[in-house]
């Protein structure tokens, strides 16, 4: 068998006119972009790199994005990783993998995250109390970054080393080292159920505050202090719990039995809590709201599964992680992150109602 110089025995050689063997595998480039939007090579790099601000208008930057997105583009990031010397990737850490609240905050920054071409590893520090291991046998080479939820910075000194950028979330903004931070506004929250109980007449309180020692559990004691301050004929019984509902019951079960006059509401640090104190209060024979208010923190799916739903705040955590996530990103390309506390909503359901006069 004969062969062409340079050529390799039984290789054939397409003629121009041979389609291609198997065009469902051939991946579109951003040349294929350039050209179905009508734009340049560099403004489809400029777009799909996240760096068309000020250079490109928001229309044509909208177009590139969904002819992207019709095509099925997919950016090399391996090469684009070798180019920025970055490996495209975040590391998320949280308390707990069990919480709703870390889960939803996980899908906001994934999806920010993917918009932009980056990965996010989920990596759990139960309690957010230190030191957190590195999972990683060097985190710097393995990340660009760590967003952390609702933890001290100082735990985090084993992952992120010293040249990380650290974005904190739910964190107190007085600790010195993190790059950006993303908070809710907790104390506002506070502030909203204690004004709504207040309004509904009632004076003797109760609260079941997390044994868990981080900033945004002090933010909420604090807050109700303050707040029942504006009301002097007010007071308040404070009984730690775990966040379990087995503990917050046994909290509950102690508020509301020990001597003197029962309390009329339960302010609660978290929904778990409010579920273990409804449970509290229905094996003490009491009804939910007539004989006791309780209020919850966070809006978890659990708010609504109770019997009546629970009046609680809305954090808006999915919020949360985006706003983490473009912060990490912000930081990254030398850009200031989006300052401000993200807001919080009361949502007034059925666990609370006005005081009964006999109570």
């Amino acid at each position: 068998m004969s062969t062409t110089p340079g050529s390799t025995p039984g290789a054939r050689t397409a003629s121009p006119h041979t389609p291609p063997e198997d065009p469902v595998k051939t991946q579109p480039t951003s040349r294929d972009v350039a050209r179905a939007a009508g734009v340049s090579q560099a403004t489809v790099s400029l777009v799909l790199g996240d760096k068309w601000r000020g250079r490109v208008s928001e229309r044509t930057a909208a177009l590139v994005r969904d002819t992207a997105r019709e095509l099925g583009y997919r950016p090399n990031l391996a090469a684009r990783s070798l180019r920025l010397g970055r490996t495209r990737t975040a590391l998320l850490v949280v308390p707990a993998l069990t919480n709703e609240f870390f889960a939803r905050v996980y899908t906001g920054a994934a999806r920010v995250a993917a918009e932009h071409g980056f990965g996010v590893v989920l990596y759990p520090s139960p309690e957010g109390v230190g030191p957190a291991r590195d999972p990683f046998d060097s985190a710097s080479a393995a990340l660009d970054g760590v967003i952390a939820s609702s933890m001290a910075a100082d735990a985090l000194a084993g992952i992120r080393g010293t040249d990380l950028p650290l974005v904190m979330l739910d964190s107190d903004p007085a600790e010195a080292g993190p790059a950006a931070r993303v908070n809710l506004d907790i104390a506002d929250g506070i502030r909203q159920v204690t004004e709504h109980l207040l309004g509904l007449g009632h004076r003797r309180f109760a609260h079941l505050a997390s044994a868990v020692d981080s900033w945004t559990f002090q933010v909420r004691g604090r807050a109700l202090e303050e707040a029942l301050r504006r009301a002097p004929d007010a007071e308040v019984l404070t009984v730690p719990s775990a966040l379990t509902v087995d503990a917050a019951r046994r909290a509950a079960e102690h508020a509301l039995t020990r001597p003197g006059p029962r309390p009329t509401a339960l302010v609660c640090d978290d929904d778990i809590l409010a579920a273990g104190a409804c449970k509290a209060a229905r094996r003490l024979g009491l009804r939910i709201p007539d004989d006791v208010s309780v209020a919850g923190f966070d809006d978890l799916a659990l708010a609504t599964a109770l019997e009546p739903e629970l009046t609680t705040v809305q954090l808006p955590a999915e919020q949360v992680g985006e706003r983490g996530m473009a912060a990490l990103l912000a930081v990254l390309d030398g850009r200031e992150p989006e300052a401000g506390d993200l807001p919080v909503a009361l949502v007034v359901r059925g666990s609370t109602a006005p005081p009964a006069t006999t109570s």
